[in-house]
């Protein structure tokens, strides 16, 4: 199946430019389509307090904002209230019960106790002060005190005041020691404002449990009751403090990827509900960042490819050529990954690693290079990474990338001789390892504990990855090499077996010719390596290039055996003729055969429009004014450095051979002179070879024929005779 002709009629109504760009666009379109369903979310129609049909899994890791907020809130409440205990308070509260009982004493003293003699006749004279002027006097006294204004007057009954009115100094002092002991024990304990009331009851159980009588117990009781006050104070802004802190310590909450959300036959809550809106789950929205991800991955690789592929200094044609090949190799590669990951459905745990990941890097290796090879293969690691995703839409498997860029990178290392298809083979054995390797690397890793058959499932996984790449390789080849006319290393190998029909028919034919070819093919093979062309094409296309004289193959010397020259009886025009034809009668042979089109232009080329100077001198002879022009080669002049080796190569071998036992600087004269004469031609004026090459060319023909034409030792004729009878 040929693809070139469609090709260039597509080329034939658009610019080359513009062709490259579609097929980029229509690669990354491509490319953007496959990954499409892989990267969508997965949409539920579910509600509150129904039972889920699925098992759903969190597809990322997101941030539970509300969850996060009510765990912070949780901790918050869970801070005790701080408190700061006043300093100084059991003294301050005894000093006012002094106090209460120093103005209680002052209150009840008589007017002239403290008189002179003509004034405590007169006080003596007066009358005493009634108990509820007492009662205003001490509340006077005790109001001029803002600070214990409201807990005294307020708190105390008017009745408590009016028995310590009626006490004795003596009866004063005994409640004011009882009333001070039972504070500053009870104050001596911490004591909250919540606490107050059981601290009362307390304090009045050990008070009415003295033996006192019963108005000087409720005196004691009021008055411990004032005194009794809270020892720690609420602080709020420690408290608040506190809270913050232990908020702080709470960590965000996450969904983890791949978390259950909801099991298969589980009822759905509200907090499910929740989270499933958070994650995006549900059928009422569509995310939109998913694709833009996708979007700037297609970019990425297909602007890794163009990169490529603008930097490579190839005609635009044969670059096309090359475009269609990797975008097909890509494609096959994406096609087999959905495939495989669909697999999935029949429960096989890790299908992904049954993916011939090293079949498009060995593909691209033999037909293109090392460099696209590598490249190709990490594109395909990351789009393994995301189609390969399992049970969760949207996220990508690091695992499966590791995997299918080490197995692809080992067939392109492995597959380090490209001129045999057993090399596939073999290098489709180590893949298998590397993969074994990488899948035990992988599980072990990941420390999760699978049975002895899940792992030789998982080690028959790597290794039909690694043969089938290989058998996959060896089965696509043939048909790209078909369909693009590309000539592989392997290619050339096959087509130089002598039992190819056309070198059987050279051989037979013109044996003359073949063994020229093959001196030839000897020659332009180690110039071309040498100057870094490709030498197994030059030494192939050597072996085809001279064909066209198996139609008249005693017209060539080569082939005469000393059976006379037929040319001698010819005149010019015609043997000139006969010459010339047989590159032209080559590349017909060479295309009624199929062979490739490099070959073709080795057989046009090999001559260049080179003169036959032996037939054009001979036919100046009989005409001055013959046209020169008409006894030189139809050409095209060498376009290539394999075809310019090989038509320096050519005429090397034939003037050498037509030597008599040369010696070194016979040879160097004679390929500079050759060479010389190329140039002065200007037949090598549509290649891109360089005046440096050409010298490292003419280095390699010298070393080479100095080596095939060395000097040899003479032995006696008696010696000589011993020898031949021997043998």
């Amino acid at each position: 199946m040929k693809f070139q002709p469609t090709i260039n009629k597509i080329r034939s109504i658009l610019s080359y430019k513009v062709f490259t760009l579609l097929i980029f666009v229509l690669l990354g379109l491509l490319l953007y389509g496959v990954l499409y369903s892989n990267v969508k979310p997965e949409k539920y129609d579910v509600n509150v307090f129904e039972t889920s049909d699925v098992t759903i899994r969190s597809p990322k890791t997101i941030t539970d904002g509300v969850l996060t907020e009510k765990k912070r809130e949780e901790a918050a409440e869970e801070v005790p209230n701080q408190y700061t205990r006043q300093p100084d308070v059991v003294e301050n509260r005894v000093s006012l019960i002094n106090s209460i009982f120093e103005i209680i004493k002052e209150v009840k003293k008589p007017a002239a106790e403290d008189g002179q003699d003509g004034d405590s006749q007169a006080e003596g004279s007066a009358e005493e002060p009634t108990t509820e002027q007492k009662l205003d006097t001490l509340k006077a006294e005790l109001t001029k005190n803002v600070n214990v204004r409201d807990s005294i007057t307020q708190s105390i009954p008017d009745n408590v005041f009016k028995t310590l009115l009626t006490l004795t100094d003596e009866e004063l002092n005994r409640v004011n020691t009882v009333v001070k002991s039972q504070v500053e024990t009870t104050m001596s304990d911490k004591i909250y404002e919540e606490d107050l009331y059981t601290v009362y009851e307390r304090l009045d159980t050990r008070l009415r449990a003295l033996n006192l009588p019963s108005p000087m117990i409720d005196a004691a009781v009021a008055l411990s009751r004032l005194a009794i006050t809270p020892t720690e104070i609420f602080d709020k802004e420690l408290t608040d403090e506190k809270k913050q802190e232990a908020m702080e310590k709470v960590s965000d909450e996450q969904i983890i990827e791949g978390e259950v959300i909801v099991q298969q036959g589980q009822m759905i809550t509200h907090e499910d509900y929740r989270q499933l809106e958070l994650l995006g789950l549900l059928s009422t929205e569509t995310p939109i960042k998913p694709f833009i991800g996708l979007g700037i991955f297609v970019i990425l690789a297909i602007g890794a490819i163009y990169y490529h592929f603008n930097n490579w200094d190839l005609p635009e044609e044969r670059k096309q050529n090359r475009l269609i090949l990797l975008s097909l190799i890509f494609v096959i590669s994406l096609i087999l990954m959905k495939i495989i990951a669909l697999m999935k459905e029949l429960d096989l745990d890790r299908v992904g690693f049954l993916f011939p990941a090293a079949m498009a890097g060995m593909l691209i290796r033999i037909m293109l290079n090392e460099r696209i090879a590598m490249l190709m293969v990490m594109i395909l690691a990351a789009c393994g990474s995301i189609v390969f995703h399992y049970e969760i839409t949207g996220s990508i498997d690091i695992e499966m990338a590791i995997y299918i860029m080490f197995s692809g990178l080992a067939g392109v290392l492995f597959l380090s001789s490209r001129k045999n298809r057993t090399n596939i083979l073999q290098a489709g054995l180590f893949v298998s390892l590397v993969n074994v390797l990488i899948i035990l690397f992988l599980l072990f890793l990941r420390g999760v504990s699978y049975s002895n058959m899940e792992y030789t499932y998982f080690v028959v996984y790597g290794f039909v990855s690694g043969i089938g790449a290989a058998v996959l390789t060896i089965g696509f080849l043939p048909f790209f090499e078909a369909g693009f006319g590309i000539l592989t290393a392997m290619k050339l190998v096959e087509l130089s077996n002598p039992n190819h029909p056309l070198l059987k028919k050279l051989l037979t034919e013109a044996p003359g010719t073949y063994h020229h070819s093959v001196m030839v093919a000897n020659l332009a093979e180690t110039a071309c390596e040498a100057i870094g062309a490709n030498g197994l094409l030059a030494r192939v296309g050597c072996y085809y290039h001279d064909v066209g004289k198996t139609v008249r193959p005693r017209y060539f010397i080569e082939n005469q055996m000393n059976a006379g020259n037929p040319h001698d009886h010819l005149p010019p025009d015609r043997s000139r003729d006969i010459i010339i034809s047989h590159a032209t009668d080559g590349a017909e042979m060479l295309r009624k055969y199929k062979l490739p089109k490099e070959f073709i232009d080795i057989a046009e080329q090999h001559h260049g429009t080179t003169l036959l100077k032996y037939f054009y001198y001979k036919a100046l002879k009989e005409d001055e004014d013959i046209d020169e022009a008409s006894y030189r080669y139809p050409g095209p002049k060498p376009r290539t450095k394999e075809a310019a080796v090989i038509n320096i190569a050519d005429s090397v071998e034939a003037a050498v051979r037509s030597m008599k036992n040369p010696n070194t600087d016979e040879i160097r004269k004679l390929v500079d002179n050759i060479v010389k004469d190329r140039l002065q031609d200007g037949q090598f004026n549509e290649c891109d070879i360089t005046l440096k090459e050409l010298d490292t060319v003419k280095k390699t023909f010298c070393e080479t024929l100095n080596g095939i034409f060395h000097s040899r030792i003479e032995y006696p004729e008696a010696k000589e005779k011993e020898l031949a009878h021997e043998s």
